[in-house]
């Protein structure tokens, strides 16, 4: 039986396609971009949280973990021993206060239907649907495929939340119960997105092309990064790439933010981008003009 790891399902979700929708994040990505603001969906196995402003000092955790992952540090602090840690759960169990938590869990497909389906009603009067997001869902292709298959049998709008970065055969299993392809566009230089987000475009890029000759309808999403990926010869360069698609139904430029920041120090990971800020209306509206300029149908969330 098909299971998938996910970490998170959002319902009446208004920004990952049309109308109302469901959006199902699943676990496991294989780029590490710079600004992820969902950093617990990078790995792809369970992960332990530590939300240190729930800790109220009891130390159950320390006396309770089997192998000693949890250490306490001299003065009062604490570490999470990630190597030693076998994310038993016997410390989550435990902690009252609710500052541990394991971040990914598996579901099967006839689970994830059902969750999916308990707003059938609002999809229909929204033109809403469900959503798969991540990560990267195309990870975990058959467990995509089988529950794009069967939301679609039961009339909804299913849409595909994508970096791009997957074999071309498992987009295949996928597109076959797609209606939409949200798909992100980050940088257009081969050298600066392997730089950025750890792997090049090359893949991204290919498989753009052939999900537009399937004729399926395209929402191309890019991440507004001062300093990174928000240069006109960037912006220009993409423009340059989504002309030469068919079936491109818009752009949505994203502005940078730093919502995600909190959840590096919860994984015990350091952010990258610390002194990033986000881009003034000013430089989002600068970029919209670069993209809609040259024929790109560009707007700003």
């Amino acid at each position: 039986m098909v299971r998938g790891l996910i970490f998170d399902i959002e319902r009446f979700a208004v920004d990952d396609g049309p109308g109302i929708r469901t959006t199902l994040f699943m676990k496991g990505c294989p780029l590490t971009c710079w600004w992820c603001h969902n950093p617990e969906a990078i790995s792809g196995r369970p992960q332990l949280v530590f939300f240190e402003n729930k800790c109220i000092g009891c130390g159950v955790c320390f006396d309770v973990c089997p192998v000693g992952a949890q250490v306490k540090v001299e003065g009062g602090g604490r570490s999470h021993d990630r190597d030693a840690c076998t994310l038993c759960g016997t410390c989550v169990q435990n902690c009252g206060a609710e500052a541990l938590v394991i971040e990914g869990r598996e579901i099967s497909v006839d689970a994830a239907v059902e969750e999916l389906s308990q707003d059938e009603a609002f999809y229909a009067s929204s033109g809403g649907g469900i959503t798969l997001s991540g990560g990267e869902p195309m990870r975990q292709p058959d467990f995509c495929a089988e529950v794009l298959r069967r939301c679609r049998e039961r009339g909804f709008h299913t849409a595909l939340d994508t970096s791009g970065f997957a074999p071309w055969e498992d987009f295949e299993k996928v597109l076959a119960h797609t209606s939409l392809v949200l798909y992100d566009l980050k940088l257009a230089d081969p050298a600066e997105h392997l730089r950025f987000t750890g792997v090049s475009n090359e893949l991204v890029l290919s498989n753009l092309s052939r999900i537009d000759r399937r004729g399926l309808p395209v929402e191309v999403r890019i991440p507004l990064v001062p300093g990174i990926n928000d240069s006109p010869e960037n912006l220009q360069e993409c423009a340059r790439i989504l002309r030469g698609l068919d079936h491109l139904s818009r752009v949505l430029v994203l502005p940078y933010h730093r919502m995600g920041v909190a959840k590096y120090a919860r994984l015990g990971k350091t952010y990258r981008l610390p002194e990033t800020r986000t881009p003034s209306r000013e430089e989002v509206h600068s970029a919209l003009n670069i993209l809609t300029s040259r024929g790109i149908p560009a707007e700003a969330r």
